[in-house]
């Protein structure tokens, strides 16, 4: 078994673990044979081309796809976890949520604090005070009493992200958090997620497509190609022109924030996948014809 990726700085006891995890799908393989640990505290970043099995890995983390290998989750086996246990020690955001058409928006966050209530499932006073305090953090109180299927895109994202905190678990995952959101909606929720890591001391999981998000925003990033993990380290050394020309098939710039070490990616394509410049059409003349005919 190898050792916890060690990140300066953080605790290297790991808050998720994935130990030689498979999974098929539909009689293919979707994931093999990985192992990775995120110590408690870290911002992993699962990237890779599309198909590379980025989301099927972290479905391992919330038990909703069957798998080969283990994936212990705080130190525990998560297959030995109940449904309740899971959801009170991982919150996941979904690149696509099911929000119940006409539902508000306070009513939908609170939805979060089920597996903190009793078998009849009543949310207590408690309950919808941490409702508020989380929408009021969110700058979302305005939008307590107006319906999810009304709002924009990022104040969607946000309303999300609340009933994901209003779990209160100590790891978070998004599976693509702002694929749906123009450039500065984007960063907003970046911003306001890493500001909220520090508050409450999180673990985080995303997946993204964006290689400079990875490279600015987290500790670890790991690269799936295929469904293997084929990189994993801090963001110097996995955001690579070597790697990502490997991977993505493209060139690639990395610059390196000396101060923070963090990477912000440049892709191209390769010269030889450059077009070269059309040659301008011309209009050929039919015999006999003269410029005046074709006007």
């Amino acid at each position: 078994m190898d050792p916890p990726l060690e990140v300066h700085g953080m605790s290297t006891h790991p808050a998720i673990s994935w130990r030689d995890v498979g999974v098929e799908l539909g009689g293919s393989t979707v994931v093999s044979d990985v192992s990775l640990d995120v110590p408690t505290g870290a911002w992993l970043s699962l990237i890779g081309p599309n198909g590379a099995g980025k989301t099927t890995l972290v479905r391992t983390l919330g038990g909703t796809v069957d798998h080969a290998g283990d994936v212990e989750l705080l130190g525990r086996d998560g297959r030995g976890l109940s449904v309740r246990d899971r959801a009170r020690q991982l919150a996941v955001v979904p690149q696509h949520p099911v929000i119940p058409p006409g539902m508000r928006v306070f009513d939908y966050v609170l939805l979060g604090r089920a597996p903190h209530q009793g078998l009849r499932c009543a949310s207590s006073l408690q309950d919808r005070r941490r409702s508020l305090a989380v929408l009021q953090r969110l700058g979302l109180e305005d939008f307590a009493d107006r319906r999810v299927d009304t709002l924009s895109g990022g104040e969607r994202q946000r309303v999300v992200l609340a009933r994901a905190l209003v779990q209160d678990t100590p790891v978070l995952v998004l599976d693509e958090p702002t694929a749906a959101l123009d450039v500065g909606h984007q960063l907003e929720v970046l911003e306001l997620i890493a500001d909220l890591r520090t508050e409450r001391e999180l673990t985080i999981v995303t997946t993204v497509h964006d290689l400079t998000v990875a490279g600015q925003f987290a500790d670890i990033v790991a690269v799936l190609a295929d469904g293997r993990l084929v990189a994993a380290g801090t963001p110097t050394e996995v955001l690579t022109p070597d790697v990502i020309g490997a991977h993505w098939g493209v060139e690639a710039s990395c610059d390196v924030d000396t101060e923070d070490g963090s990477v912000t990616v440049t892709v191209r394509r390769r010269k030889e996948q450059r077009r070269r410049p059309a040659t301008p059409a011309t209009t050929e003349l039919a015999p006999h014809a003269t410029e005046e005919d074709h006007r």
